[in-house]
């Protein structure tokens, strides 16, 4: 493996101008996210402040301080390794290896074909299958993924959004061939398109159909799966697209007030399923800001569901959400650091009282994680939950100057975001006209200027550099794609065509019409009717979205 030459002496005993104008201290103190930090912060910063409003004690309104009395006293935050990769064979061996190694919860990362609702044998998925996820075409493939798993037993989410439904149907079938009681599974889907506009970018058909889509899920969730929730709404791709932490968490909201508006006019009443939605956030490398902004979550979340949409149920009032640490954070460069990296990400996570947690490897930034890689990241999150103290009191920092003044700065830059979007006419205008992506754009942007001048530093590539070793790394090679392939053609030979063409016809004309489409989808599944199969009936009536570069 080829490393980077060692340095020479002269070489490393100067400081880089980064690293002389940080020794030097002279620059603008500033959280990552470009917010000035004060020297000192004291009692004065807080004259505003009420323990009763603005904190409250943990498992009571507004739950700034925790939506559990007991916190991880009670139960620990779910661990759950996002992992997938080539055939679902392989990636069941990788589930069924990290639940042996003491993981608590499945996180389903899809390759690229399946996130844009190809078939893993369509000339478009070419170069892409099993690649950056696991490659799933059919409910056989999603019979094998779980092979040997009970899912009555085990929560699993799903990182999936414009096919959304599609896969969730077929979890559904495979916990049905299971024997498994719908009512008693438990999970979630990502299923959160707003964001893949605004930052991710991997969407299919236009907003407004998109949108039903999604609003089809939380709907039949919410009859059929009452314990599973059908929408993770997504900080998380947002952050790593380049914004601040305050327009991650004002995006983010702002796209869940959107949803709960858009099920509230279907006729749902508020409390049929606002217990349900689920949020994902982001841990970046700022440790008081990150802590900060899921406080400020929490207690936006709370009172936008009580006082703006009139919620009676506390569970409604709850933002539950799982955080993933920082991809965006991880360097090539002296990919050991990263470990570091990510023990405060999660560390911060936790004491910023998150529900499930992902750690990432070490090696992300250079392809998936190994087995070795991924277990030291499983590891973290274990040392950091038996070993460190920090789970026996729910929300140490309450009462701290800076982070009290923190979180109430957060809050009241997300409520300026909230009306400002309002004003547009709601998110989907607001994306239309290209809004939150300038604003991301603009905050990326600055970020990345301020570490080409040296104001941020980041360990290992523009200060410190001294010698880079790349690790041995997972490699996904193109037979992946021949297996995917040849199981597709035995499945369309033996498979029943007339059922499945005539499943086919009656999603179409469910899409067509205004009734939910998940009955629909679910007998195309149960049909064997392919990913692609499904996606394309559904551009044919939707069409697909073209976006406006707005620069």
């Amino acid at each position: 493996m080829a490393t980077k030459p060692i340095s020479s002496a002269a070489e490393t005993q100067q400081a880089s101008p980064a690293e002389s104008q940080r020794l030097d201290r002279n620059v603008p103190f500033t959280t990552v996210s470009g917010v000035p930090v004060r020297e000192l912060y004291t009692e004065a910063d807080l004259a505003e402040l009420s323990y009763d409003r603005d904190l409250g004690d943990p498992g009571e309104f507004p739950y700034t301080r925790g939506i559990h009395r007991s916190m991880y006293r009670g139960k620990l935050w779910t661990m759950r390794q996002f992992s997938g990769f080539a055939t679902p064979e392989e990636t069941n061996q990788r589930y069924r290896y990290l639940l042996s190694q003491g993981q608590t919860g499945l996180s389903v990362a899809f390759d690229l074909p399946t996130l844009m609702g190809y078939d893993a044998d369509s000339p478009l998925a070419e170069g892409e299958v099993g690649k950056c996820g696991v490659a799933v075409s059919s409910l056989e493939d999603m019979e094998t993924l779980f092979r040997d798993i009970p899912l009555e037993q085990i929560t699993t989410s799903m990182t999936i959004n414009s096919p959304a439904a599609v896969l969730w149907a077929m979890y559904l079938v495979v916990a049905e061939k299971q024997g498994a009681d719908w009512k008693k599974i438990s999970g979630t889907i990502q299923n959160d398109i707003l964001k893949e506009y605004i930052a991710q970018k991997e969407f299919i058909y236009p907003p407004r159909p998109s949108m039903r889509l999604v609003t089809d899920t939380i709907e039949f969730g919410a009859h059929a799966t009452p314990r599973f929730n059908p929408i993770s709404i997504s900080g998380y791709h947002i952050r790593e697209a380049g914004s601040t932490a305050v327009q991650e968490l004002a995006f983010t909201l702002r796209d869940g007030i959107e949803y709960v508006q858009h099920v509230i006019d279907r006729g749902l009443p508020v409390d049929d399923f606002a217990p349900r939605l689920s949020f994902f956030f982001n841990a970046h490398n700022d440790f008081f800001e990150e802590i900060a902004k899921y406080r400020a979550a929490r207690k936006i979340w709370a009172t936008v569901m009580r006082d703006r949409f009139g919620a009676k149920n506390p569970r409604s009032w709850m933002c539950r959400f799982h955080t993933q640490t920082a991809g965006c954070s991880l360097t090539a460069q002296q990919p050991m650091n990263n470990v570091v990296r990510t023990t405060i990400q999660a560390l911060a996570a936790v004491l910023g009282g998150t529900q499930s947690l992902h750690t990432n490897s070490l090696d992300e930034a250079l392809a998936l994680p190994t087995e070795d890689t991924a277990t030291l990241a499983l590891r973290t999150q274990q040392v950091l939950a038996y070993e460190t103290g920090v789970v026996n009191t729910a929300d140490p920092f309450a009462g701290s100057y800076f982070v009290e003044r923190l979180t109430l700065d957060m809050e009241e830059a997300c409520y300026e975001y909230f009306r400002k979007i309002d004003d547009m006419g709601g998110m989907i205008p607001a994306i239309e006209r290209g809004f939150p992506q300038q604003e991301i754009a603009r905050a990326s942007y600055q970020y990345q200027r301020s570490i080409e001048s040296g104001e941020k530093i980041i360990v290992g590539v523009n200060a410190f550099a001294g010698e880079h070793r790349s690790p041995e790394v997972l490699s996904i090679g193109e037979s992946v794609a021949e297996q995917q392939s040849e199981k597709l053609r035995q499945l369309r030979k033996c498979r029943d065509a007339s059922r499945a063409s005539s499943a086919i016809s009656a999603l179409e004309k469910a899409a067509r019409d205004t009734n939910n489409m998940m009955p629909a989808i679910l007998e195309c599944v149960r049909a064997y009717c392919t990913v692609g199969e499904i996606c394309d009936c559904l551009r044919t009536v939707f069409g697909t979205y073209q976006e406006t570069s707005v620069i």
